[in-house]
């Protein structure tokens, strides 16, 4: 495995760093109270280029590998986790079944609006009654004449209450089911028929805007059909496994600035006389964040670098967000600790990260359905080994 990255990554990788100190940072308390990401850092997210990670050049996108995008969610987990949830939203399971598995109709048609920002994709998977098990969808789709008729309701949807291309997965053949029944579709937000329910109210990640997303006859074009008819379930799997090892990726970042923060805190506060970092208990804690984080970032990138070799690395993938997540729940935990009673103010970053990691454990498939994941995978390669 090589995890090295180009000059042109390393430059990028700066760049972004020193946005998000300078540039977002600033604004993570703003974001927290007023529950909006303001417009101007949007707008130097589109000059970055930070809404096109991943789609390709000729679509108006930068065209990194895995990889690359990983080295940039890595950085943009850094600061306010609303603006990297919009972004890596957007850029992963939002945009790559079009990048992935679209024709090339909707990939002219999409994609170069999505690498702009000028519009804004999410990933419309979980229902009410369909949450961890995905393949329990009761959300329908039926043919008629030109066109898909949707009938069903999503909920938590990232990024739902502004986005404008939603992919969309409904049941296409009940008795098939996952097995050939579940079909991806590219619908519109002004289509006939859709409706966004108001914005979630959450524990954490305020600044990222959820909702139920409802279809009531809504009217989808035959074209916006991604991949195959019948094989939407197998595409979700396809999506989300890159978006797992972001999701790591983000983690990661996020566990980068905790560290800092806490090492900056425990080598300023006094305590019988002395730096709180001279206490033995305080530099384990600060040893176990990075250790951890050292290993979640390796497990990402191995994830992430499969992936670019064309494996479809699916433990992989799940154990790169299990590990990060958990490790970013621990780090925050421990930085709320270092940080003592200061830690519980809101006034403090601390405060924040700890509620806004809760929920790294639950999106994008719960950490124990990542476990099932990984057990499966581990059964089936030692069945073939067996055979």
């Amino acid at each position: 495995m090589d995890f090295k990255l180009t000059e042109e990554n390393l430059q990028m990788k700066t760049m972004i760093r020193n946005f998000v100190d300078k540039e977002v940072d600033p604004y993570a308390n703003e974001i927290e109270e007023s529950e909006e990401i303001p417009a101007h850092l949007l707008e130097k997210a589109k000059e970055l280029g930070l809404f096109g990670l991943s789609i390709p050049e000729e679509y108006g996108g930068i065209g990194l590998n895995t990889v690359g995008k990983c080295t940039v969610l890595e950085q943009l987990g850094r600061t306010h986790n609303a603006y990297v949830s919009l972004i890596g939203a957007h850029t992963g399971i939002g945009s790559m079944g079009i990048v992935r598995l679209a024709n090339e109709h909707l990939k002219e048609k999409y994609l170069p609006d999505l690498a702009s920002g000028n519009k804004i994709a999410c990933f419309a998977l979980s229902e009410p009654g369909a949450g961890s098990d995905a393949t329990n969808l009761s959300t329908t789709a039926e043919k008629r004449g030109d066109h898909w008729i949707l009938n069903g309701t999503k909920h938590f949807i990232t990024n739902a209450p502004f986005a404008d291309v939603f992919t969309v997965f409904a049941l296409t053949d009940r008795e098939k089911g996952a097995k050939g029944g579940i079909t991806a579709f590219v619908v519109e937000r002004d289509f006939p028929g859709i409706t966004i329910g108001k914005p979630d109210k959450k524990m954490g990640l305020r600044g990222s805007k959820t909702a139920q997303v409802v279809f009531e006859n809504c009217e989808v074009p035959v074209e916006n059909v991604i991949g195959e008819v019948g094989m939407g379930y197998v595409s979700a799997l396809t999506i989300l496994g890159e978006g797992r090892v972001g999701l790591g990726a983000r983690s990661v970042g996020s566990c980068d600035k905790l560290i800092e923060l806490s090492t900056e805190y425990a080598l300023e506060r006094k305590q019988f006389g002395k730096p709180i970092a001279d206490q033995q208990a305080v530099q384990f804690m600060l040893a176990d964040m990075k250790t951890e984080t050292e290993a979640a970032r390796s497990l990402t990138y191995r994830g992430a670098w499969l992936l670019d070799q064309g494996e479809k690395a699916i433990q992989e993938c799940s154990m790169a967000k299990l590990f990060a997540t958990d490790v970013y729940n621990r780090v925050a935990d421990k930085a709320v600790q270092i940080h003592g009673g200061m830690g519980y103010m809101a006034e403090y970053p601390a405060e924040r990260y700890y509620r806004d990691a809760r929920i790294t454990k639950i999106y994008e498939g719960t950490n124990e359905i990542q476990r099932v994941i990984i057990a499966k995978q581990l059964l089936k390669q030692q069945a073939k080994v067996t055979n």
